[in-house]
């Protein structure tokens, strides 16, 4: 069976960019976001759980779940975040399985989860656990600046996410990202690919 890779990160770290840069490689990326948004736009399979869990304010004009709305009641309310989890979890989880065994030849597996960390199901799925790391300040700028979320938004988002002590505690490899130097990060990525993909015995580098 082909390694399997969990990346996880803050939101902001770049985790999104370092799947890019292993897919490119020549990974199969498995986004567990890209799967929560295609479950939750009109038409959606988990659209009509949604509503009736939440109530119809949930479901935006488009039929779509209003993330804006969901986000800012999960994030201040723990049963909310639970519910909401309890509903998507388990079809994101049948929709990860189905990519997994579709057909394909690619050297890893790479599964894109926000979550990862505080998940031991997902733990227990992957064979390694790589994290994206950099600084608060650094995420939180990151994130108003391509979202335009406001500061307070962005930091209940983090303080509802692992910490990033806990993330490094659970890697197998940690890559920092502090700096936004694409190149380098590349480099980096590409060193594990090197040591982790291509390398015959698969050898765990050092965090």
């Amino acid at each position: 069976m082909a390694l399997r890779i969990g990346l996880t990160g803050g939101i902001g770290s770049g985790k999104s960019t370092v799947a890019s840069i292993l897919q490119a490689l020549g990974a199969r990326l498995i986004d567990t976001d890209a799967i929560a948004r295609i479950l939750t736009e009109p038409g959606g399979e988990a659209i009509d759980a949604l509503r009736a869990s939440f109530g119809p304010a949930a479901i935006d004009a488009s039929g779509a779940l209003d993330r804006r709305w969901m986000r800012e009641r999960a994030f201040s309310n723990a049963a909310i975040k639970r519910q909401l989890e309890s509903l998507l979890h388990p079809l994101i989880a049948a929709r990860c399985d189905a990519a997994l065994n579709a057909p394909g030849t690619e050297p890893c597996t790479v599964f894109d989860v926000p979550l990862l960390v505080e998940s031991i199901r997902w733990k227990r799925r992957v064979d390694r656990v790589l994290v994206v790391d950099c600084p608060l300040g650094v995420q939180v700028e990151r994130v108003m600046r391509r979202s335009g979320w406001q500061r307070e938004a962005v930091e209940r988002v983090i303080a509802g996410q692992a910490s990033r002590a806990a993330r490094r505690a659970a890697a197998d490899a940690t890559l920092y990202n502090g700096a936004d130097d694409l190149t380098a990060l590349q480099a980096e990525v590409a060193a594990l690919w090197r040591i982790w993909v291509a390398s015959p015995r698969g050898a765990s580098p050092q965090q």
